[in-house]
């Protein structure tokens, strides 16, 4: 349960068998790209002028601040992470793409850390917009007013602690040069690492970074350095340098969780065919869509404002409009790991209420068997069958489809209001209703409805 809610800091994995010359090429021939060492042909006074502008709600500043047309904006939301956000603004001035046809889009939501400094501190090549919220927003509002901002055709959203190697924004844009209708992810191959030792990691944290730094014989230098020190200092203490992003020394504190694949995702290839949730692949994290596709399906709802949801609802928005959503491995980005917030489990089930509030499908529903740690691939096959009985019986089972949409929503509500899940459906004994029901019931596996019966009983029977 903790990886899978932890879903919002996702990343990639690199993409080893790609042919890189083909791609840079490919994507070349539809840039038509100058030198990139000498594409802006800025002065250094020009380049170091910040223009700033002063809305009710925030400041926004501009370094390197030109006319050449944008192609990608990267949006950024962060808050309160000085250290990590400023290594992955390093990766982002690394890009093989075109330094002057992608902007990053900072969107710091009023922190109250060093955050600030990073306007002043940063030697950026891209067109950088640091938009300093004058109070706390949340995700949602914070990624809106950063598409509000973006002047490409494309975003990508970014978490403000992702590392993004050097190939990153070229194996996102890829994807959209020939198709218009797409959202492009890497987060269903989620690649973690340790940059600094945060203060507030958890011992399980700790453990295995204990275990990573065995990787490397500096990294485990530095981390005995630490236990010999860590008494005299409560802040970040630095693991990773820029040197180790230039030369990929970093990866040895890497590590994979293949959460989604591994619980379903991985049989339906790349495009997700044939799956019924595919939008549950919109992750915040590392994420690309045509701003078109915003416009026509809306941004994000505002309305969740902390951890979770935010982003599978406004994905199912696009589901919903047609959209074709691809897993790309090669769109890697590094997931730089902090402390988890004891609030996020409360924020996460408030927003996965509103999400089955604002939609009570049963494409949304359905997730509430995630609670009961059924992989997906379960949850795709209830959901295929599900709907195949409703097809094939149109007349027939209401009495158990009504409970057993009941129950779904209510596993939420009880989350969030903090109940016990159980009793979802309490009808008393010998009444009419739980007669039918049970009869129905009985009729489902010898139907070939096996997996929905399967999920059935296991919230029936709290």
């Amino acid at each position: 349960m903790n990886q899978f809610h932890d879903r919002a800091d996702t990343a990639n994995e690199t993409n080893k068998s790609q042919d890189r010359a083909n791609t840079v090429n490919e994507v070349n021939q539809f840039h038509g790209r100058a030198d990139t060492a000498n594409e802006t042909n800025k002065s250094d006074e020009k380049m170091s002028k910040v223009d700033i502008t002063d809305h009710s709600l925030y400041r926004m500043s501009i370094k390197n601040n030109h006319n050449h047309p944008i192609k990608v904006s990267i949006v950024m939301p962060t808050y309160n992470k000085y250290h990590q956000t400023s290594l992955s603004l390093y990766g982002l001035s690394k890009q093989t793409f075109s330094h002057a046809e992608y902007e990053v889009i900072l969107v710091d939501d009023a922190s109250s850390d060093n955050t600030s400094d990073i306007l002043k501190e940063v030697d950026v090549p891209f067109k950088f917009k640091y938009i300093q919220m004058k109070q706390n927003k949340g995700r949602s509002s914070v990624r809106n007013i950063g598409i509000n901002h973006a002047e490409g055709d494309l975003l990508i959203f970014l978490d403000g602690e992702m590392l993004a190697p050097p190939s990153f924004i070229e194996n996102h844009y890829k994807h959209h040069i020939h198709e218009s209708n797409l959202v492009v992810t890497g987060a269903m191959h989620y690649e973690g690492v340790y940059t600094f030792i945060m203060p507030d990691y958890n011992e399980d944290q700790m453990a295995h970074l204990k275990q990573l730094v065995n990787n490397d014989a500096e990294y485990r230098r530095l981390y005995e350095n630490y236990e010999q020190t860590r008494q005299h200092s409560n802040g970040p203490f630095p693991l990773v340098t820029k040197e180790d992003i230039d030369t990929n020394r970093f990866q040895r504190l890497s590590f994979p969780n293949r959460y989604f694949l591994n619980s379903g995702l991985k049989h339906f290839g790349e495009r997700l065919e044939g799956f019924t949730l595919p939008y549950i692949a919109f992750l915040s994290g590392n994420v690309s869509v045509r701003k078109a596709n915003l416009k026509k399906s809306g941004l994000f709802d505002e309305t969740f404002v902390g951890y979770g949801a935010e982003d599978w609802e406004l994905g199912y928005r696009l589901y919903k409009n047609g959209v074709q959503f691809v897993l790309d491995p090669s769109t890697v980005a590094y997931h730089q790991e902090h402390g988890i917030s004891k609030r996020k489990v409360k924020e996460q089930w408030g927003n996965h209420y509103r999400f089955v509030k604002k939609h009570p499908n049963i494409d949304v529903l359905i997730l509430s068997l995630e609670w009961k740690e059924l992989p997906f691939m379960h949850l795709h096959q209830t959901l295929v069958e599900y709907n195949e009985l409703e097809e094939r019986f149109p007349d027939e089972y209401n009495e158990l489809k009504h409970a057993f949409r009941t129950m779904l929503f209510r596993i939420i509500e009880y989350l969030n209001n903090g109940q016990p899940v159980t009793k979802l459906y309490d009808l008393p004994e010998g009444s009419d209703e739980r007669i039918k029901i049970h009869q129905q019931f009985e009729t489902l596996r010898p139907r070939g409805f096996d997996y929905l019966a399967s999920s059935f009983e296991q919230i029936y029977y709290l």
